[in-house]
């Protein structure tokens, strides 16, 4: 194992650190201040800073970092963007910045690994061009969506059209006044072997029969401006051209998809909980009661270096299934990709609780933290809860045995 960057990441890592450090963080509260506040997502828009930022960044050459193909993006292999996710996670808004958000490098992934050059032209160039947003429309309300066996969605063939029918929530993004298309996932032929099933396919948001109900809270909260939709499909007709790669090829093009995002995911969390390892030290050794430093009250040395030595775990553990992924695929990292998205985001959890806890009231009112442990739960469930990936870890170690 190599978890030595290249001299090109290494120089990355310092210019996205400056400029996170330098513009992104001071910029936090005015993004903030620009949102609309306003409970409809039909009346949202993009905080102007934001379109600031993200031509700042564009023009620094600090773009479309997650892209390990050099003509598109930075050309970095996921052992060397992990640092930069990592360093994103420090922010709520980095991501957006550097054009890496989450669902549009899954996407983006898609197309530039499975798209038509047609579907590259009019979906993929806007994406990476950050003119457009995107979504991706997988789960389901009415079945256990962690297995996509379950799926109930369609997206049958009818001559030379595709028709969509099903119910899907917690498509992120979707409420982005900016979301171009969404990729949905559903069965094409329920009669095929089971992992061959499902189709992915391109759906423009204005396609008549696509009706966003709502904006699904997250801990009471709408995450404008980009928020996560209920969206149903019904008698959706889009061009056979929109499948991606060909029907039936949908699990496949999931399974791919999700490694490398989880990596992100991953790396974004310990940058969220170096934050929150940050604001729990600096409230220990400023805050005083009963005549000393919290730092020096009760166990809260121990819990401060609980913190330091999880987070320091989990990175190494992301690194090296970066370095795996790289080196064997996502098939032959399954064990390492499941063990760190149950690890990330439960130390960001327990880092954010124990940054709570030294603030007493104050943090259960504190924004940043109600998001950063609303961020850690979400993860938790989000691209497959805790018990699938322990699942998975359990199987793929009794395995040597049988």
């Amino acid at each position: 194992m190599d978890f030595e960057h290249s001299e090109r990441a290494r120089d990355y890592i310092a210019h996205v650190d400056r400029f996170v450090r330098e513009r992104i963080l001071p910029s936090e509260e005015t993004y903030l201040s620009q949102l609309s506040g306003s409970p409809d997502w039909r009346q949202w828009r993009i905080p102007p800073v934001m379109e600031t930022l993200k031509a700042e960044a564009k023009a620094a050459g600090l773009w479309n970092l997650f892209l390990p193909d050099s003509d598109l993006g930075a050309g970095l292999d996921n052992r060397d963007y992990a640092p930069l996710a990592e360093i994103m996670g420090r922010s709520f808004i980095a991501s957006e910045v550097f054009n890496c958000s989450a669902p549009d490098t899954g996407n983006a992934e898609v197309l530039v690994r499975y798209g038509s050059p047609e579907q590259k032209e009019r979906w993929l160039a806007p994406l990476l061009d950050g003119r457009i947003r995107s979504g991706f429309a997988m789960t389901e309300p009415a079945v256990a969506s962690s297995d996509a066996t379950n799926m109930k969605a369609t997206c049958e063939i009818d001559g030379d059209q595709i028709v969509l029918n099903g119910q899907k929530w917690w498509t992120s993004g979707a409420g982005d006044p900016r979301c171009g298309f969404l990729i949905f996932m559903g069965v094409t032929d329920p009669r095929a072997e089971r992992h061959q099933r499902h189709s992915m396919v391109l759906v423009p948001t204005d396609a008549p029969g696509l009706r966003i109900v709502r904006m699904l809270p997250v801990f009471g909260h709408l995450d404008e401006p980009h928020g996560h939709a209920e969206v149903v499909f019904d008698d959706v007709r889009v061009p056979l051209a929109n499948f991606i790669a060909g029907p039936g090829r949908g699990f496949e093009i999931a399974q791919g998809r999700l490694g490398p995002g989880r990596i992100h995911h991953c790396m974004r969390a310990i940058g969220a909980a170096e934050r929150a390892l940050e604001r729990l030290c600096r409230r220990a050794v400023a805050r005083v009661a009963f005549g000393k430093p919290l730092a020096n009250l009760g166990g809260n040395r121990d819990v401060i270096a609980n913190c330091r030595m999880a987070i320091d775990q989990a990175r190494l553990l992301t690194l090296r299934t970066a370095w795996a992924l790289d080196k064997h695929g996502t098939f032959g990292a399954l064990t390492d990709v499941s063990a760190i998205k149950v690890i990330a985001p439960n130390v960001l959890q327990t880092v954010v609780d124990a940054a709570i806890q030294i603030h007493g009231g104050e943090g259960v009112a504190d924004p940043e933290l109600s998001r950063l442990m609303g961020m850690a739960r979400v993860l938790r469930l989000a691209d497959g809860p805790d018990e699938v990936h322990r699942a998975m870890v359990a199987r793929l170690e009794l395995r040597k045995y049988t």
